[in-house]
């Protein structure tokens, strides 16, 4: 809405209860208004607080397919390095143009890396991490520690670390990036800084130093005292992931509740220095339904975005219904309408803006089979 939509003449608003009688002095007080940069609140209260959130951003669908076209073009024809830094391409969310915003607190894009290619080193206040669907042969280096990045792994790249990746093999990769890009963007949180022109290690272990000290369930280093805002470990593997949800679903086979809905396992990843997310702004999960589950519909505040790992199944937003197959993307914005079905075992990796909802208590879900 723009000032002049806010500050207009009471004649030309809808009449309806709570509106001043129309006259020739309150049109000369809106004008005022306009004039003194000013806006009514009576004017705007149904914008300003509506009965529900009422997103600009829409539920959206992108094809991995479609993605890693464009991606592999982009390849042969964008040089990486300095200036645009990454060949990364932001999912746009249709309702938030111009912005290459998924949703308003969460940015998405898929990131492509040529054979022997390397991104330079930067660091931000921006949070990041990424998620990979398939591929590997890329090391992300993470404030000089090699990270590598396999099929089904979370790297995390929290803010102000220094970062790059290096590309060891012949062949090129693709992977989503996610980060708190529009958040700190809108709040004016962000800093920027260049590190080095390639990457501080260029080795390519197959652990990282990170994952040496961190990746031991239930075992805290007492070299590291205290807890850290983010987490200290920079990968979640998947060998780790998919044990965990197949073990949630061998218990409720043996009647335990080990599930979050009868046939949907999921877990969330989490800080091993608090227990807490693995970001201070995002949240990042992984869900499992078997083959012909589904979950019941709901409505949360807060936004995510969703990529299909494996397997074949349906979305549906808002009443709309949508078939996915491995790599897909899709947004759900904040009280959009939503649930999932397995066509076969359907695997998805999630994340969202949970960590700032929850810490702004504006956290709310509505299951109307549960009502």
């Amino acid at each position: 809405m723009t000032l002049d939509d806010t500050t207009s003449s009471p004649s030309a608003l809808p009449e309806h209860g709570g509106q001043p009688a129309p006259s020739p002095e309150l049109d000369a007080l809106y004008r005022d208004f306009a004039r003194n940069s000013t806006a009514p609140l009576w004017t705007q209260t149904n914008d300003l607080m509506p009965f529900a959130p009422t997103p600009s951003a829409i539920p959206f669908v992108w094809r991995w397919r479609a993605l890693l076209d464009i991606a592999r073009r982009s390849g042969d024809l964008v040089p990486v390095g300095r200036g645009g830094e990454r060949r990364a391409i932001g999912l746009a969310n249709p309702g938030l143009a111009p912005t290459a915003y998924a949703t308003p607190t969460l940015w998405c894009a898929i990131q492509y890396l040529g054979a022997f290619e390397t991104a330079p080193e930067h660091r931000h206040a921006q949070n990041a991490f990424r998620f990979v669907v398939e591929g590997e042969g890329v090391w992300t280096v993470v404030n000089g520690d090699p990270v590598a990045m396999r099929r089904g792994d979370l790297l995390l790249t929290p803010g102000w670390n220094f970062h790059g990746h290096h590309n060891d093999t012949d062949q090129p990769m693709a992977w989503i990036d996610g980060l708190d890009v529009p958040l700190a963007h809108d709040l004016d949180f962000g800093f920027f800084e260049l590190g080095s022109e390639r990457v501080t290690d260029e080795s390519s272990p197959a652990v990282s130093r990170s994952e040496q000290l961190w990746a031991h369930p239930g075992l805290t280093p007492l070299s590291s005292q205290g807890s850290s805002v983010s987490t200290p470990l920079a990968a979640y593997r998947w060998e780790h992931t998919d044990a965990a949800l197949r073990a949630q679903l061998e218990l409720e086979d043996h009647g335990y509740p080990a599930t979050v809905e009868q046939g949907h396992a999921a877990i969330k990843y989490t800080n091993p220095s608090s227990g807490g997310d693995v970001l201070p702004t995002i949240r990042c999960e992984f869900h499992r339904l078997r083959k012909g589950a589904s979950t019941p519909g709901r409505q949360e505040v807060g936004s995510s975005v969703w990529q299909v790992f494996q397997g074949s199944g349906t979305v549906v937003l808002n009443g709309e219904r949508t078939p996915l197959e491995t790599g897909d993307l899709f947004v759900v914005p904040s009280w959009t309408a939503w649930s999932l079905e397995g066509e076969t075992e359907f695997d998805l990796f999630r994340f969202s803006d949970a960590p700032v909802v929850e810490r702004l208590h504006f956290d709310r879900t509505y299951i109307p089979s549960r009502s």
